[in-house]
């Protein structure tokens, strides 16, 4: 059987973090589709479509990784048609844990026979969230180091554009 995984985000941005994860989820899997999705309960900062070139940048060194967008689609719906065994979702902390379990349980509900994976984020990125990465770099803080170099650059370029219309 072939493991194919389906890493769904709204990856807004992507972060580092992000990245570690579909990087050590290519090792588990045969296939990891990063499915952008879209993230009814947040204002996103960047289009489904820029989001889909900044990933595929950062995934390109990558080689079983693929990169779609879904705009109006369950989760497991995706997975399904992709053909995907796996849902990745990454746990930061102990809230992070509480929400993915629920998603988790409810996924389950819907299609028992795909299975979540929960990776525990890598230290390094434990505090890093995508929300926390806008709000630093709204108030002038440096977050590169959070960042995959292409999406800090679209990132800053975003945020000058942004900054003109504020009063």
């Amino acid at each position: 059987m072939t493991k194919i995984a389906l890493f769904p985000g709204s990856f807004d941005p992507l972060t580092n973090g992000h990245l570690n994860m579909i990087e050590r989820s290519t090792k588990m899997f045969d296939k990891v589709i990063v499915g952008v999705f879209v993230n009814t309960n947040k204002t996103a900062l960047f289009t489904l479509e820029e989001k889909l070139v900044l990933i595929k940048e950062a995934v390109a060194h990558l080689e079983n990784v693929e990169v779609i967008v879904q705009e109006t689609t369950l989760t497991v719906d995706s997975a399904a048609r992709l053909g995907a065994n796996f849902l990745i979702r990454g746990i930061r902390n102990v809230k992070d844990y509480e929400y993915e379990k629920d998603i988790a349980t409810m996924n389950h509900h819907l299609a028992p026979e795909l299975e979540t994976v929960f990776l525990l984020a890598d230290e390094t990125y434990a505090h890093v969230s995508s929300s926390l990465i806008k709000e630093v770099l709204k108030f002038g803080g440096d977050v590169s180091k959070y960042l995959p170099k292409s999406v800090n650059q679209a990132l800053n370029q975003k945020n000058r554009e942004m900054k003109p219309n504020e009063e």
